[in-house]
């Protein structure tokens, strides 16, 4: 059985207001702490976020607000809402994390483009 980390966009593609990324796997928590910067956040602080990056806690079934952020060009890519379900409680009894951004589809496919660039499939 195959053990990676998976991501996807779980939401159907149409009308909508969020949108939902969803990844699977070991890996899931990490990916999530290298692209997640908690609390508020100006687009012009992007630079300076992603070197001062504040400990991310992710407690299991708690939902975190927050930006996503490109770790290499330090942009803003949305601001979001990040929650995390430890294994085994969770749909595939891996780790488990869910970004709930914006539903258009050029923030999904960049959000997912920077996860699937950070390792999982």
């Amino acid at each position: 059985m195959d053990r990676s980390t998976i991501a996807a966009v779980a939401t159907p593609i149409g009308r909508g207001g969020i949108g939902i990324i969803r990844m699977s796997g070991s890996e899931s928590l990490a990916v999530a702490t290298k692209i997640f910067r908690p609390g508020t956040l100006r687009a012009k602080d992007a630079n300076l976020a992603s070197k001062r990056r504040p400990p991310v806690t992710m407690r299991s079934h708690q939902m975190l607000y927050g930006h996503i952020v490109d770790p290499s060009g330090s942009s803003v890519v949305d601001e979001v809402m990040l929650v995390a379900m430890k294994a085994p409680r969770s749909y595939t009894r891996e780790d488990v994390v869910e970004i709930h951004s914006h539903s258009g589809p050029a923030i999904l496919h960049e959000t997912l483009s920077l996860i699937l660039r950070l390792g999982p499939r």
